[in-house]
């Protein structure tokens, strides 16, 4: 049997010092050892009966349930004061077999793996090279849970794939403690495995796509993620370039990303025609605090994989452009512990001019995050038409208002399916401020100040945005939820989440986050028809 550890605490941080918050007890799950139950799904089963058992013992309790694997996100939304689940060492994977698929799926089974939700991305990654696949796109690094992945809709930075959620196609959730509580569920209209296959984890199998797509970015609401089938891709390669351009220049192309007509080309990435080639991925450095007329920008295009490449780690190690928390910890180390001085060192040029060149697999170059320590991140998402206008207004913002102890940064990601995810637009900029965590003095305002504010000046410019899920932000903030999401999308997304649950487990999913941002209550009137295959 799966064995439960119960500590007793009394409080719970983030990887990145964004707490602590209060706890009072805390469940460690390990799967019992292959020696005893050698079949996988025997095993991975045998978890399920487990988290079953805690899930009814919370219950009984009357208290909250929540379930975190890495601890990433850098607010409380893995947090639930009552009793917390850490997944990390449940991290069985399948690989689909053609005998497992639909009778009426377009997928390809070699590209198909169930991995149970504490399996890290590093881990997916390695388990995908050794079949000669890859993940189709990942965050900035690696250490998430795949399941803590799709939860708050992690994006990457993939003009073609979209978020990580966009390759999940099945979804294995415990909603509750009884027998027939164990789901699998998909997509009726994209359907990847058959009834056989999915009757080996669950005792309920639900096709339906508003429900499957409200469940993706479920903001660890919509039960258990125990299992998440993903569609890997065949293994490739990405050359990558990190390149100093024209400030313009790299602002059009955030507004355009018409790459094909652009005055700045990579001469080695156009086509027959002498055009520049739409790149794999898009991202562009900006230090707020200095008048640069150049700004730095990584770019990344796909290639066919080969194994006689160059080792791409010697640039990757010493690349300042690979994380942009971990290049404010090194300058924080050179020069006096002071976030004014600090700033004071910003308003000069202090990125060095490049010419990286590298090629290496995805999880080569989306590598170990280098700084684990106190952080903060503010992302927002705007439709890239306003990349540049939204990078103005910010940066005044942080100037004048300011300064804060973070510089910004743009990725560009394809538009998600699931309800909430905050990747909504057809090409979402996802604007980011990274930096390290600093106490609020007379001259210097508080997180939440700089939170409010970034979505006060958005609102008032008219700049549609989101924010990302695990991100630093003012969620307390009035109607910020149905300011982010037309009413029509978070109406669907409750009524998913309400068909799908009891009434008693719709309060133990449910935490202080999903309270404040007021998507915990039931909703009324809803349509069995959500939870029904079709």
């Amino acid at each position: 049997m799966a064995t439960t550890k119960t500590h007793a605490l009394k409080e719970w941080d983030t990887l990145h010092n964004n707490g602590p918050f209060p706890l009072k007890t805390l469940y460690v799950t390990e799967l019992e050892g292959d020696g005893n139950i050698p079949n996988k799904i025997d095993r991975y089963n045998d978890a399920a009966k487990e988290i079953q058992r805690l899930i009814k013992e919370t219950n009984d309790a009357n208290q909250g349930f929540r379930a975190y694997g890495s601890a990433w996100s850098m607010n409380h939304i893995a947090h639930q004061k009552d009793r917390m689940h850490y997944n990390g060492f449940m991290n069985i994977h399948l690989p689909m077999v053609a005998e497992n698929l639909h009778n009426n799926t377009s997928f390809d089974a070699s590209n198909l793996f169930l991995f149970e939700c504490g399996t890290i991305i590093k881990r997916v990654s390695e388990v995908l090279s050794a079949h000669g696949k890859s993940l189709k796109t990942t965050g900035a690094s690696n250490g998430q849970t795949i399941a803590g992945c799709i939860s708050t809709g992690v994006h990457g930075s993939a003009l073609q794939v979209g978020a990580v959620q966009d390759y999940v196609v099945g979804l294995n959730l415990i909603i509750g403690p009884n027998e027939d509580d164990v789901v699998y569920l998909e997509r009726h209209t994209e359907p990847a495995l058959n009834d056989n296959f999915a009757k080996k984890i669950s005792k309920r199998i639900i096709r339906n796509d508003k429900l499957f797509n409200a469940a993706l970015v479920g903001l660890g609401s919509f039960g258990f993620i125990h299992g998440v089938v993903i569609e890997a891709e065949p293994r490739f390669l990405l050359k990558r370039y990190v390149k100093r351009i024209d400030k313009n220049t790299a602002l059009q192309l955030a507004d355009t990303l018409d790459f094909k007509n652009s005055t700045f080309k990579i001469p080695e990435e156009t086509d027959a025609q002498g055009f520049g080639i739409t790149p794999y991925h898009y991202k562009v450095f900006i230090n707020q605090y200095a008048n640069d007329s150049d700004y730095v920008v990584e770019l990344m295009y796909k290639k066919p994989y080969k194994a006689d490449y160059k080792d791409p780690f010697p640039v990757i190690k010493q690349s300042l452009y690979r994380d942009l928390i971990y290049l404010f910890v090194k300058m924080a180390e050179h020069f006096p512990r002071s976030i004014p001085w600090l700033v004071k060192r910003l308003r000069k040029t202090i990125l060095p001019k490049v010419d990286e060149e590298l090629t290496g697999t995805l999880p080569e170059i989306f590598w170990d995050a280098p700084y684990q320590g106190a952080a903060f991140a503010c992302s927002v998402g705007v439709d890239h038409k306003n990349s540049s206008k939204a990078l103005k207004l910010l940066s005044d913002l942080t100037n004048n208002e300011g300064p804060i102890p973070g510089i910004f940064a743009m990725r560009f990601v394809k538009q998600t399916k699931a309800t909430l995810g905050f990747t909504k637009f057809p090409v979402t900029c996802m604007l980011e401020i990274d930096g390290v965590l600093w106490k609020k003095t007379r001259k210097i305002m508080s997180l939440t100040e700089l939170s409010r504010r970034i979505i006060e000046v958005l609102k008032q410019n008219n700049i549609p945005f989101t924010i990302h899920w695990g991100k630093n932000s003012d969620w307390a903030f009035p109607n910020l939820v149905n300011h982010m999401f037309d009413a029509e999308a978070i109406k669907e997304w409750k009524s998913c989440r309400t068909a799908l649950l009891s009434d008693d487990m719709l309060k133990l999913f449910s935490n202080d986050f999903l309270e404040t941002v007021g998507l915990a209550s039931k909703e009324t009137n809803v349509n069995n028809d959500l939870i029904a295959s079709i």
